[in-house]
């Protein structure tokens, strides 16, 4: 499987300043999504290439920063794998319902990485043929 750059997100202390900045900046479109009680997720639709999301950091003590993905088979073997070779993992696998999952680490320069792992979706059956 190839490993493309699938998301890319941004942690923020002010996500309606950051709205108001990138929408005045580029030609996104945002969508809030409701994601739990008091969470809102706002996607960002960049027209072409890779989209992503802005959201309320949600550790108050790191840096407002943009985190990008890659798309893997499995997080969890990746997230293995990555600890084998020298990363530390931040956040473990996290389902995302109807989605996929999720997982972040640090490589051994302490730069920041998420890895996506999509739903699979059953193939389309093919309708029955008719008598």
């Amino acid at each position: 499987m190839a490993n493309p750059f699938v998301h890319i997100e941004l942690n923020t202390d002010d996500v309606g300043k950051a709205k108001k900045f990138y929408k005045g900046l580029f030609d996104w479109k945002l969508a809030d999504q409701k994601m739990g009680p008091g969470m809102v997720y706002t996607m960002l639709d960049v027209g072409k290439g890779v989209g992503g999301g802005m959201q309320k950091k949600p550790m108050a003590e790191a840096p407002n920063h943009w985190l990008s993905y890659v798309q893997v088979d499995s997080v969890d073997k990746t997230l293995g794998k990555a600890k084998k070779l020298g990363a530390t993992v931040v956040v473990e696998r996290m389902d995302v319902p109807n989605m996929g999952a999720l997982g972040i680490f640090l490589d051994p320069s302490g730069a920041a990485l998420g890895v996506w792992e999509p739903v699979r979706k059953a193939p389309a059956r093919k309708p029955a043929k008719k008598k």
